[in-house]
């Protein structure tokens, strides 16, 4: 058979670009260890990926992962970095050799006047630990039981690059958020629940700023790895109630669809044909293991109560009691995220209610953990994309990046201290510098991770979660 010139460098150029896309999609079979891909770790029988690492790294500490991320940026002056000379020198001009040549988002080129905190702060548990008396339940029950980050630093000032910097490292959407990385490392606890999960609270009226899926997205990794976001409510997942049909009918038809799907990824090569039929396989798990699991009801009274679930906007302290028995089924890794922090104008009024519709929900969500054994495994992160400054911008506070608070509980976090110093104004880092890489080379440790050796080829490079920085954060650790 005789082809012409132009078919001919049609079909040389179509297979080149399919051995590329194997190498990127494989990256195991392009680094040469083909026993990962034939020995079941893209998907055994019942679905569940077992991780890439044949083996950890380092001793793991935590089995888990619980992430209150409080959108907007919570305001490291008002609430847990406490600085006397922001009052003393309230409504004064900042010290220009703390600003100048600083960068600045919405106060760019304006007076840079001193603000205090409005609300008093106090000195909670045997730790001492300084916090604002508007989160008194995470003071009063968890002082003695969190590390206090009061040196955390970020690269990006504007939300949208922000979130993708702390989810994913990098401030352009495209690449694995942290999740995605550690269901890709370690797999599946569970095999009627996704290991991935992202819960977005209700919160109260007004316009938070909105939230991208891509802060939860799997990137340039197969698409089976992204968070699986959960709707508030009594049905957290839509569409999965069955249709009708007899349950045994309909798991033949799922398990002829995956042969199917089977057969063509074989041929073609794609991993998400595989995918799909995980996504049918997981949901008419699902249709049985999360009913009962959504129905908060059935926790006793004494329960609710502590989450304050019924009091006033429950919609986190609903997400939050929805985590802990998601941790108890076996998903690994569920991000929580409130937004209402970003507060440029009418801090006074607005800061108060954000804080209650976390405060109680944060404190029970670590105490009930721990009361079942679960918090020495489980690592609670809390925090935001970014601190707010010291300066005022009218009656409100502008993004700041140069110092945050941010605080960690659990699985072998150190209790009772505070990692890092900020100067007297709470503008910059004196002291013990925690970057966001560093925080992620951390939380990777102490899930038996080495941030260094976890990485995945795509588009001719291996790619990581901390790029080609961070460091483990030892001191922090117990």
């Amino acid at each position: 058979m005789t082809i012409s010139r132009r078919h001919f460098l049609k079909l040389s150029a179509a297979s080149a670009a399919t051995g590329l896309g194997m190498a990127n999609v494989f990256p195991a079979l392009a680094a040469g260890d083909a026993s990962k891909i034939g020995n079941g770790q893209l998907g055994n029988n019942n679905g569940k990926w077992t991780g890439i690492l044949n083996q950890y790294h380092t001793t793991p500490r935590a089995k888990r992962v619980i992430w209150l991320y409080m959108a907007g940026g919570p305001s490291h002056v008002d609430l847990f970095d406490y600085k006397p000379d922001l009052i003393k020198y309230h409504e004064t001009d900042m010290p220009e050799s703390l600003t100048k040549g600083q960068q600045l988002a919405q106060l760019q080129g304006k007076a840079l006047k001193v603000r205090a905190p409005t609300f008093e702060f106090k000195r909670y548990g045997q730790s001492g630990l300084h916090m604002s008396t508007l989160l008194p339940h995470i003071g009063e029950n968890l002082a003695d039981k969190m590390c206090l980050i009061n040196s955390m630093k970020t690269d990006q000032i504007n939300h949208a690059t922000a979130h993708n910097f702390m989810n994913t490292g990098h401030g352009v959407a495209g690449r694995p958020s942290v999740g995605s990385w550690v269901d890709y490392a370690l797999g599946a606890d569970a095999n009627d629940l996704p290991p991935y999960v992202v819960m977005v609270s209700k919160e109260l009226a007004g316009s938070p700023q909105p939230l991208a899926a891509n802060q939860w997205h799997s990137g340039f990794l197969p698409s089976r790895f992204q968070g699986i976001e959960f709707q508030s409510g009594a049905v957290p997942v839509h569409y999965l109630q069955n249709p009708g049909t007899a349950r045994p009918h309909q798991g033949r038809l799922i398990d002829y669809i995956k042969r199917m799907n089977k057969m063509a990824g074989d041929r073609l090569q794609d991993p998400e044909q595989i995918t799909r039929s995980l996504q049918y396989e997981m949901a008419f798990k699902m249709q049985q293991s999360l009913p009962q699991l959504a129905n908060l009801e059935t926790e006793p009274d004494y329960i609710k109560d502590m989450y304050g679930i019924g009091q006033g906007n429950d919609s986190f302290a609903r997400n939050c009691l929805l985590a802990r028995k998601m941790v108890e089924g076996g998903s690994r890794f569920i991000q929580l995220y409130h937004r209402g922090w970003d507060h440029h104008g009418n801090i006074d009024g607005q800061l108060p209610n954000v804080c209650k519709t976390v405060d109680q929900a944060s404190a029970a969500l670590v105490l009930d953990l721990e009361q079942r054994g679960l918090l020495e495994d489980t690592l609670v992160i809390w925090g935001g994309e970014f601190g707010h400054t010291p300066m005022s911008q009218g009656t409100g506070r502008d993004h700041h990046i140069n110092c945050f608070s941010m605080w960690m509980a659990g699985a072998g976090i150190k209790p009772g201290m505070v990692y890092g110093k900020s100067d007297d104004f709470g503008y910059g880092i004196v002291e013990n510098q925690m970057h966001v890489h560093d925080l992620h080379a951390t939380l990777l440790h102490l899930l038996g991770i080495n941030h260094e050796q976890l990485t995945y080829r795509s588009q001719g490079r291996d790619f990581r979660l901390t790029d080609v920085h961070g460091h483990v954060v030892n001191k922090i650790l117990a």
